[in-house]
């Protein structure tokens, strides 16, 4: 399989015989390509694999790193795995932790588990033939203890032979068989090899998502044109293919097929979110309506808002780049989620309001809380940049006047709201908490908003229905 690339690179146009360096890659993308791997081999660590989150939000590998592992006993139960990058700067050389991985078990053979884990990410990354660590576990399933044999090439062979012969009768161990013998024989040529050697059928379909699994783009397009039946269940599968060949074979699908199920595309997109990878959730958004027109129009802003709960910058880059429509027509917890935490998202959902995203019923909760916090400024600069509120929703201006925000409760005045109908309003919503001194002041402040010009109403509120 190919090594995980720390540098870009392309071919040189003025020489196709040699390459040209591009720059460098992300390293969420990076480690996500890194975890598919082990994943796929059955080579995670059971407890965690975590990526440091000084890494996150979009930093790229800096030139010149290099990858090393280190493998040892925690001060506490289990083994780790640390993993570092080492690069130079002026001249001096410049560590840094990447990724963290562990194992619960404290045991000799789970040392030596993940010892051969270390050796399949140096592996990834420096290669080895298409060759990674080969392990086998023995033992009464009753018992924790493992045992790790290293095989020899005839060991391995005769191991491999057993397995196939058996694959058809081992269903509930499928996916195990097949991780195993992805990872003794290296690579989906290898892998085939193998399978067609014996008289085992193996599916089309089977083949096909191997084939994506293990990132092979050559083999997956000679298999395509025998799945019609299929590429919805493919989408799903290359969408969540981390790395520039799940973005390949996400194309290679839509250019193969005229329209998806509905549940398989919407799949496909929320699988694409576990990617971190912004160019791919948005292209099949963009490719939603040709692809299923019936789509739920506010289903790509339920995508913006899954990706921002999963990982802030990729949801933060989705809002950035989201055409008007896509944001305009989301549901109201997209607004809520960059709103309602410990430190609001200022950023964000500023750019949501401007783009028109809605509030729904929620609007009473969001300034509610955000007159109750530290963040009156906010509410402030959100409402004069278009924050989409209806005018009749009296809960809302109900909130300011409860959390004694005047300031707020006078923006919305000037924005058009009808103070005399929350006085009606209030007459049927008696609350010991507002402050009736206030009402007052906001009385005369209504009263004196009237005897002046009209009020300008722009284009900031959602007329009432």
């Amino acid at each position: 399989m190919k090594p995980i690339e720390l540098e870009l690179w392309e071919p040189n146009p003025n020489d196709p015989r040699t390459l040209c360096y591009i720059g460098q890659p992300v390293a969420e993308e990076v480690f996500m390509e890194l975890k598919q791997r082990l994943a796929d081999m059955g080579m995670l660590p059971d407890e965690y694999f975590l990526m440091e989150r000084e890494w996150e939000d979009g930093r790229e590998i800096p030139k010149g790193a290099d990858i090393f592992v280190t493998t040892d006993y925690g001060e506490s139960e289990g083994v780790y795995l640390d993993g570092y990058l080492k690069w130079y700067e002026d001249g001096q050389p410049v560590t840094r932790s990447f990724f963290t991985g562990k194992t619960l078990g404290d045991t000799g053979a789970d040392l030596d588990r993940m010892f051969l884990i270390s050796s399949a990410i140096t592996k990834a990354f420096h290669g080895d033939e298409g060759q990674h660590a080969r392990y086998l576990r023995l033992g009464p399933e009753d018992k924790g203890e493992d045992m790790i044999v290293s095989l020899t090439p005839a060991e391995q062979r005769l191991f491999i032979n057993a397995l196939i012969e058996h694959r058809e009768r081992m269903l509930t161990e499928t996916d195990g068989v097949e991780k195993l013998l992805r990872r003794m024989t290296g690579s989906i040529t290898a892998y085939m090899n193998l399978v067609g050697e014996r008289p085992l059928q193996i599916s089309d379909y089977d083949k096909a998502v191997l084939a994506i699994h293990d990132g092979e783009l050559r083999a997956f397009k000679e298999l395509l044109p025998r799945m019609a039946d299929c590429v919805g269940e493919l989408l799903i599968e290359a969408a969540g293919r981390v790395g520039e060949v799940g973005r390949k074979l996400c194309m290679v699908i839509l250019v193969s097929a005229e329209k998806f199920p509905e549940e398989k595309y919407s799949a496909a997109c929320m699988k694409a979110v576990d990617t971190w990878d912004a160019e791919r959730v948005s292209f099949l958004l963009e490719q939603m309506p040709q692809m299923v027109p019936d789509l739920d129009p506010t289903f790509p802003g339920q995508v913006i808002a899954h990706a921002y709960l999963t990982n802030r910058h990729l949801g933060r880059e989705l809002i950035e780049s989201a055409p008007e429509e896509w944001i305009s027509s989301a549901p109201p917890d997209l607004l809520c989620h960059t709103i309602l935490q410990q430190d609001i998202d200022f950023q964000s959902a500023d750019t949501l309001v401007k783009k028109g995203a809605p509030c729904g019923e929620r609007a009473a909760q969001l300034l509610k809380y955000m007159t109750t916090s530290r963040d009156v400024w906010a509410a402030e600069l959100l409402l004069k940049d278009g924050m989409r509120i209806e005018r009749n929703d009296y809960a809302t201006l109900d909130a300011c006047i409860c959390n004694r925000a005047a300031g707020i409760a006078r923006i919305l005045l000037e924005q058009g709201w009808d103070f005399d109908g929350y006085l009606d309003w209030v007459s049927a919503h008696p609350n010991l908490d507002r402050p009736e001194e206030l009402v007052d002041q906001l009385e005369e402040y209504w009263d004196s908003l009237q005897t002046q010009a009209p009020a300008q109403t722009g284009p900031t509120m959602e007329m009432s229905m």
